[in-house]
């Protein structure tokens, strides 16, 4: 608990500069869109809250100060089964931590499919996209605004990749599989990802670092391993960790899991491509 407590408290005094953008500004005052719900799941004090009926897709930019930028950014995708958002654990959460290793964390809140597209998206990857697809073109909105901005928020436009977890994991696959290039992330980082049935995997996906729990009952390990392994096909860099204990949904909560552990090599990962 007090590792707990010191962690909240460490990214509490982060200096951030913070900002967010409606990803399509003209359709903001749709009066007939459904309000958005939100509902507080943490325990202990952790806030852990969770967004469903989203209608006006936004970023949220975290960013780290100048003297430490490392001039990459990543857009965060939440999990959430594609029917809610874990917005805090798999998204502000993660951008307030990346600001501390000098990286830009732009938190992503996209529309949600739906549970019945949920099922759709786990069979082939062309029936996948398309039922996925208000997501898809969330996040390829997201990454044309965070280049369209790199100047202003001391971003490198060709070092802006994607991250998610879970269901977000299955979008930023998706996204660094099919998405043209000039809207594809530089790279991904998959958090325990629902994967399609099949992959289109060339040497143009980007390097991906992935990872997961071995307990992981809902979207199990055995989910990575395939895309691990088409990446090393195409020869693309990759990177796993299968760690044996976390099950699934962790996100950046810190706990006596192993799986807690995993910013550690992902931030050596970080610090070799930059």
């Amino acid at each position: 608990m007090a590792m707990k407590l010191l962690y909240l408290f460490s990214l509490s005094m982060t200096l951030l500069a913070q900002e967010t953008i409606l990803l399509y500004p003209s359709a903001a005052a749709d009066m007939n869109a459904p309000a958005e719900k939100w509902e507080e799941r943490g325990k202990g004090g952790v806030v852990d809250r969770s967004v469903s009926e989203v209608s006006k897709p936004s970023i949220t930019v975290y960013l780290p100060s100048k003297e430490t930028a490392t001039g990459q950014a990543i857009v965060i995708c939440p999990g959430g089964g594609y029917t809610h958002l874990a917005i805090d654990k798999e998204g502000h959460d993660v951008a307030k931590w990346l600001t501390t290793i000098g990286v830009a964390g732009i938190v992503l809140k996209y529309r949600l499919p739906g549970q019945k597209n949920m099922n759709a998206s786990r069979g082939e990857i062309k029936a996948a996209a398309q039922a996925v697809h208000v997501a898809i073109e969330d996040a390829e909105e997201a990454m044309v605004i965070s280049r369209n901005n790199a100047a202003k928020w001391n971003i490198k436009a060709d070092k802006v990749g994607m991250m998610g977890f879970s269901a977000g994991g299955h979008l930023a696959a998706m996204v660094g599989m099919l998405t043209p290039m000039a809207k594809r992330p530089n790279f991904l980082v998959l958090g325990y990802p629902a994967m399609p049935k099949t992959f289109e995997v060339t040497e143009s996906t980007p390097r991906t670092f992935l990872v997961h729990a071995d307990d992981d009952r809902l979207a199990p390990a055995a989910n990575s391993v395939p895309f691990y392994l088409e990446l090393k096909k195409a020869k693309v860099p990759a990177e796993l960790h299968i760690y044996a204990n976390g099950g699934h949904g962790f996100g950046i909560q810190k706990t006596d899991k192993m799986a807690a552990g995993w910013t550690v090599p992902l931030t050596a990962w970080l610090n070799m491509i930059k």
